[in-house]
């Protein structure tokens, strides 16, 4: 089968897991909104088309007649369908915590630069952005990778515990790649303190699998989207 996946044109943000899962997976997908001929509003026109379980928003997949939307949801089921996730039940859901955490990081990030309205301009929010990034980068950025570097304590060098990545691996890859282009600073002081999810980081960005995707250009830079870079909102 080959999966359809919905995202905005133009920035990596959220279709950016699934598309690392998908391309690590070596699973045939389409992007829609980048093919030939695709119109500027087919993202919307789709959303707004008759759907069984229609997406709140994007990024969703449509696999056969289903759609399933939620990055985490739909990296859970890639995960079993193509052998992504461990195959016990508990391995599964262990993978899927790990990604709904990752989540949570992800909606903290995206609010430092928007912490008041999503449809309003930085330029309008730049003083409750300036302390919202503060409490980020002081307390939010070393209590989440803190975690993320426990998990990583154990015998193996991949979050599941395995010898083999899992899509989660991934994703936290992606996840330290925005924090380091968003807020270089702060990481250039923290990045020290966890090792383990550094050397993570490494480890994929070397993983052949990965390398045909990286060197394609298909992998759309950080710019506007979850992760910006805004010089008053970094700090060492």
């Amino acid at each position: 089968m080959t999966y359809d996946l919905w995202y905005w044109d133009g920035i990596p943000g959220r279709g950016e897991f699934v598309r690392l899962a998908l391309e690590a997976g070596g699973i045939p997908y389409r992007e829609r909104v980048r093919e030939p001929g695709a119109s500027e509003n087919a993202l919307i026109e789709d959303m707004q088309s008759a759907r069984k379980h229609p997406p709140f928003a994007p990024p969703y997949l449509v696999a056969g007649g289903m759609t399933l939307g939620q990055t985490a949801n739909i990296l859970l089921f890639l995960g079993e369908k193509h052998g992504l996730a461990p195959e016990s039940l508990e391995g599964r859901l262990w993978v899927n915590q790990l990604q709904l955490t990752i989540a949570d990081m992800v909606t903290e990030a995206h609010d430092t630069h928007h912490p008041i309205s999503a449809n309003d301009y930085y330029e309008d929010q730049k003083e409750e952005a300036a302390r919202r990034a503060r409490s980020f980068r002081e307390e939010r950025i070393p209590k989440f990778l803190a975690y993320f570097e426990r998990a990583l304590a154990g015998p193996t060098a991949w979050l599941a515990g395995g010898k083999r990545w899992t899509y989660v691996d991934l994703s936290l890859f992606h996840l330290v790649d925005g924090l380091l282009y968003a807020f270089p600073k702060r990481m250039g002081t923290v990045a020290s303190d966890y090792p383990n999810v550094m050397a993570l980081h490494a480890r994929v960005a070397v993983l052949p699998v990965l390398q045909a995707y990286f060197d394609s250009g298909r992998r759309l830079p950080f710019g506007e989207c979850i992760f910006r870079q805004y010089r008053e909102l970094d700090a060492a």
